[in-house]
């Protein structure tokens, strides 16, 4: 996807040397006439393997932590968009380590929504995650913090620098993730599944790109942009990539659910639905307001969700299959 808000314009991604930073950053230069593309993170030896592969003049890395103000002001200086997808994923250690997930995803959080404001960014997105909405894991707590910072946020910049979150399920593929582990490691043996109901929203590396994209091209300020995106059944995710394991059931751990959710009933009362996806309209605009309003333009193909929709991984209407799963592996 090209866009022309990005014509000669400098990009920073925040966690750039993740799994979606690293894609993102490839369909940044590959698709746009970008001026300059900042990869900020932590990680020196992600950057430097990252600098060999991508070989282009566009690029730049900036060594540093979310956690740290004064180099983010730095690192924010003179970029018009940034794409805020640091953050500390991964649900059991963080219920065994809460006060650094609180320091990255929520501080962190708060420290890019300030320097953005002060350095006269345009717009920042945040790259959240289905764990946020009713969160039960000190993970979905933290991104849902992450959300209502960045809703928020837009009141102390009105007008001036925009903020807005995107929010979506497992990526497939990426690094670490059950999928990648199952491709690396073929010829396994035996397999641990938490429970034979367990669902989850499946999203490609390439969907994520595209929904941050949409986001900037039609973001006001506020909102939260939901990808309509399928479910599968974790065994039938196990049946597809290592038919011949044998499954052992663990039962849920700390900090799961049985099924995840992507928009709940609350959000459903400011919630708008367009083709591909649901926009969840800042709950601080009422509906009266919100028709005079500059969100308005929703409204021409879009219609309104029902007061009690919710989106769930279990009572999804789009299914993935086996095979469903095996062709997005060779698209993601």
């Amino acid at each position: 996807m090209n866009t022309k808000i990005l014509n000669n314009k400098t990009v920073l991604i925040t966690g750039g040397t993740g799994s979606f930073g690293r894609h993102f950053a490839k369909f940044l230069l590959e698709n746009n006439r970008l001026k300059k593309l900042i990869i900020f993170s932590r990680d020196e030896l992600k950057q430097f393997q990252m600098r060999q592969e991508m070989r282009d003049d566009r690029l730049r890395f900036f060594l540093g932590d979310i956690r740290e103000p004064d180099r983010l002001q730095r690192a924010f200086h003179g970029v018009d968009y940034v794409i805020h997808a640091a953050a500390l994923k991964q649900v059991p250690t963080l219920e065994y380590n809460p006060f650094e997930a609180i320091k990255t995803n929520i501080l962190g959080s708060h420290n890019v929504i300030n320097a953005a404001i002060d350095q006269k960014v345009k717009k920042v997105v945040l790259v959240s995650s289905d764990k946020a909405a009713h969160p039960v894991n000190l993970y979905g707590a933290t991104k849902l913090c992450a959300e209502k910072l960045f809703t928020g946020g837009n009141v102390y910049a009105w007008k001036k620098t925009k903020l807005c979150s995107v929010r979506y399920g497992n990526v497939i593929g990426s690094r670490g993730s059950v999928v990648e582990t199952l491709l690396n490691n073929k010829e396994v043996e035996r397999v641990q599944i938490t429970d034979r109901q367990m669902t989850r929203f499946w999203i490609t590396l390439k969907q994520a790109a595209d929904l941050v994209m949409f986001a900037l091209e039609n973001m006001e300020g506020g909102e939260i942009f939901v990808p309509k995106i399928p479910s599968m059944k974790l065994v039938d995710l196990f049946d597809a990539l290592a038919p011949n394991a044998k499954k052992e059931i663990i039962g849920i751990r700390p900090g799961e659910k049985l099924h995840e959710i992507l928009l709940t009933e609350q959000e459903a009362l400011h919630t708008i639905e367009l083709k591909e996806h649901f926009v969840i309209i800042p709950e601080y605009l009422s509906q009266d307001r919100l028709k005079k309003d500059k969100f308005s333009k929703y409204f021409k193909n879009s219609k309104k969700v029902k007061n009690d929709f919710r989106f769930t991984s279990n009572t999804n209407k789009e299914w993935l299959s086996g095979k469903d799963l095996k062709v997005l592996l060779t698209k993601k």
